[in-house]
């Protein structure tokens, strides 16, 4: 990606934290329009189960197939394309068009973008429009792009109790019978009714553990670990403060560790939304939804510099499955669809 884009004029600077490899480059001045992305991927799995080898890239009955081909290099190369053919149609094109670029997405997300955003942002560095190649399709390309992402907050929390024998519960104080109504209440709370852009915040139990794996031992501890996928009617203090009087309320003993992945992030109307809708338009003959479902992304690091954050990509129905794989032709419609956006917003 570097060296194709430093052919087209490019100013690309590196940007290693860690042992993780980043890149920002840049061309032109003015409003700044970003395509950014991650080059990373997660594991194929076992190689056996492939009907290609994952890391050949292999193209069958129209189709590309590898691991990362829909999520996210095939976003990659449509970018790279479209900047190669925009540029040579407008050398002197009017804003700045720019590569935000990680290999620390599918990890831990933590020397990737958001360390790239925040050494732009120590500078004053400008981000108008951002389009973020994740894979966002459902059913075909360009059905569906994510204008925003609800926030992710994780709890930590463990329950202490007394250990005793089960024989003997008035020498012990059992911490899962003391969480259950507590944790039954977190689970039934009503925590916001969602709005025109989001749906109704979720609070979901991933893990619970307590016990020595006897049957005959009352625990001393109780863990559970749940997770919010919240929407900005809502704060993560607000979450934090109303499961902690929640807690207090049943009169528990415990300690709770908070982790906040990503806040919330929406890009409602504007420029960027506009010049993506009507790129698909012009180029599939149909609107697409804007919706902000899924998972978290890096978009929500994008999102702090006060730019408007698109993510547009391939369908996603084989991405982390064996024999990953995108279709060609939506490859090459996707790289006209992202010339188009650059068109509208900085030729």
């Amino acid at each position: 990606m570097i060296s194709r884009l430093q052919a087209l004029g490019f100013t690309i600077e590196r940007m290693p934290f860690g042992d993780t490899n980043n890149f920002w480059a840049y061309r032109g001045t003015g409003s700044t329009l970003a395509f950014a992305g991650h080059t990373d991927v997660v594991p194929a799995g076992d190689e056996s189960q492939w009907e290609y080898p994952p890391f050949e890239p292999t193209i069958r009955n129209g189709l590309l197939y590898g691991r990362g081909a829909a999520d996210m290099k095939g976003s990659l190369a449509a970018m790279v394309v479209a900047a190669e053919r925009f540029v040579t149609s407008y050398p002197n094109h009017n804003g700045r068009l720019a590569f935000l670029i990680t290999s620390d997405e599918e990890a831990k997300a933590t020397d990737g973008t958001v360390k790239v955003v925040q050494a732009l942002m120590s500078r004053n560095e400008q981000l108008d429009y951002c389009l973020i190649g994740e894979p966002s399709s459902q059913y075909r390309l360009g059905d569906m792009v994510k204008n925003g992402r609800r926030g992710s907050l994780t709890a930590n929390l463990t329950v202490h109790g007394i250990q005793g024998h089960v024989a003997y519960p008035h020498l012990a104080d059992n911490p899962i019978h003391r969480a259950i109504p507590a944790l039954q209440e977190l689970v039934s709370t009503r925590w916001d009714e969602g709005n025109e852009f989001f749906p109704a915040t979720s609070m979901q139990i991933a893990n619970i553990h307590a016990g020595t794996g006897s049957h005959n031992v009352i625990p001393g501890n109780l863990q559970v670990q749940f997770n919010f996928r919240f929407s900005t009617e809502l704060t993560d203090s607000q979450i934090r403060e109303r499961v902690e009087t929640i807690l207090k309320n049943h009169n528990l003993d415990y300690t709770i560790e908070w982790i906040l992945p990503g806040e919330p992030f929406l890009t409602a109307k504007g420029k960027l939304v506009d010049a993506v809708v009507q790129a698909i338009d012009h180029y599939c003959g149909y609107k697409p939804e804007l919706s902000t479902s899924g998972g978290t992304s890096d978009g929500r690091f994008i999102a702090r510099m006060g730019a408007q954050v698109v993510e547009l990509g391939p369908i996603n129905s084989t991405i982390h499955k064996v024999n990953e794989s995108v279709s060609a032709a939506d490859l090459q419609q996707l790289s006209r669809i992202y010339q188009r956006v650059m068109e509208q917003l900085i030729q």
